[in-house]
């Protein structure tokens, strides 16, 4: 791995070197006996290539930009979801949706007991179902899996399924 800076490319560098022979050193633009130090090699040079490593910088930043909206621009359509499905389409669409979705099982802290975390389906609405004595006919070992990895039960399944039952009858009221 070479030890240069990232401005140093050989166009620069040959770009210096010219800078530095036609003025041998001194002042850039000619003069004689210039007194200006902005004219002197040294300080032209410094300024040169801090404005060298400004415009990598630019163009760096204006390819991240080019390539971040690249990444976020799809060619898929846009539109409303209204008027994608006829009537019966919709029907058929919503009558296969689950109600709800088992988002896990745990112990509560406070009952010691084991419950359901629940999601309704189209709602942001969580229901915790208690489930009591449901795991107690299983075996410790059965019990235990059921609620670190989340192996529902017959049990557990008609369980959640009479509370979420229950949840939209009483919902109108």
């Amino acid at each position: 791995m070479s030890n240069k800076p990232k401005w140093a490319t050989p166009d620069r560098q040959s770009a210096l070197v010219r800078i530095f022979t036609i003025s041998r050193g001194f002042c850039v633009f000619g003069h004689k006996d210039c007194l200006i130090p902005e004219h002197h090699y040294e300080l032209f040079a410094e300024v040169l290539i801090k404005d060298w490593i400004a415009d990598d910088k630019a163009e760096k930043a204006a390819e991240w930009q080019f390539e971040r909206e690249a990444l976020h621009r799809t060619n898929d359509r846009r539109y409303p979801l209204e008027g994608q499905f006829s009537g019966v389409g919709k029907d058929v669409f919503y009558s296969s949706q689950p109600q709800y979705y088992l988002v896990g099982l745990g112990m509560s802290g406070l009952t010691l007991t084991p419950f359901a975390k629940v999601r309704l389906a189209s709602s942001f609405i969580a229901l915790h179902i208690d489930l009591g004595d449901s795991l107690k006919g299983i075996s410790k070992n059965k019990r235990r899996k059921a609620i670190r990895y989340g192996r529902v039960t017959d049990t557990i399944r008609t369980r959640v399924r009479e509370a979420v039952r229950h949840y939209f009858d009483h919902i109108a009221d």
